[in-house]
């Protein structure tokens, strides 16, 4: 799907125990300095990661190997192709392909215990691999939650916040999918749907604060926090299984079609209780003033 090359390559690096990796693109990039500073505080919280960037656009290399240098980062650029079908038209492909060129470094050029996939439009708690470490013991991948750039939504399963272990990463590859209807899935879905189909342990949560840059100065926050029966349900394997599966039969992205009419409702039921709080409050009043 793709192809990786970088400086320094060459040899086994058995110095790395954890892999962060990050597809990036110049377009995509506009808090690399705040990306790149909550990197150096990663790193020095945890010495045996390197971070790992991959970029399908060949000018974009040069700026972001000056970036790790000037930022003094234990890190590699890849530059890797994007292979598709001729006829296939959404993004969804560049990033799959930049997600399958660290996978395949990762296996190849190093022995991590771990990769870490991490977007470069949000910042991390410092201590997100150790905790991330602690939350995987047991499991195959790891996803803690964030909220989405744009929208009130929140992602449980997306690859902005996800390790996986070495086991994990021989079995599963990134790919994407794009029906004739133009309709595509994610590198994110297919590779949930992948690791089920090999029964691979998942486990997902809100482990850690993550930021999430709507623009360079305004980001949606979340932290630590419990996962409540709403998010069991819906993000559960069964629940998910059947969805992927769906959409794959329909050739529509049925996930994100019921998602979407679940916020619709709730929407309306927040404002159906706002109206009758504000109603019922009103009614308080005029009963107060006429005793």
């Amino acid at each position: 799907m793709s192809e990786a090359v970088g400086d320094g390559m060459q040899s086994m690096n058995d110095s790395v125990n954890v892999v962060v990796g990050v597809p990036i693109y110049r377009a995509g990039a506009y808090i690399l300095d705040k990306f790149l500073a909550n990197q150096k505080e990663i790193q020095k919280n945890y010495l045996f990661s390197e971070l790992v960037f991959a970029t399908n656009e060949p000018d974009f290399v040069k700026e972001l190997e000056g970036a790790l240098s000037l930022w003094a980062l234990k890190g590699k650029v890849l530059c890797y192709e994007t292979i598709k079908p001729e006829d296939a038209r959404s993004r969804f492909w560049n990033i799959a392909c930049g997600r399958e060129a660290i996978r395949q470094y990762t296996l190849s050029k190093t022995k991590a215990k771990y990769l870490l996939f991490l977007d470069a439009d949000m910042t991390f708690d410092p201590n997100i691999i150790e905790i991330m470490e602690r939350e995987i013991q047991g499991c195959d991948v790891v996803y803690s939650g964030y909220h989405t750039r744009l929208g009130p939504g929140i992602i449980l399963e997306g690859g902005g916040c996800c390790m996986l272990t070495a086991a994990a990463m021989k079995d599963v590859r990134f790919r994407c999918l794009e029906f004739k209807n133009g309709v595509a899935l994610t590198e994110d879905t297919l590779f949930e749907l992948d690791l089920m189909r090999s029964h691979k342990r998942i486990k997902k949560g809100f482990f850690l604060a993550i930021s999430h840059y709507i623009n360079e100065g305004r980001a949606k926050t979340i932290g630590p926090r419990p996962v409540g029966l709403y998010w069991r349900i819906t993000r559960s394997v069964f629940v998910r299984y059947a969805r992927v599966r769906a959409s794959i039969v329909f050739k529509h992205d049925v996930g994100g079609w019921l998602y979407g009419v679940i916020q619709k409702l709730l929407a309306s039921v927040r404002v159906i209780w706002h109206s009758c709080s504000r109603v019922t409050s009103r009614c308080g009043g005029q009963g107060g003033r006429g005793l």
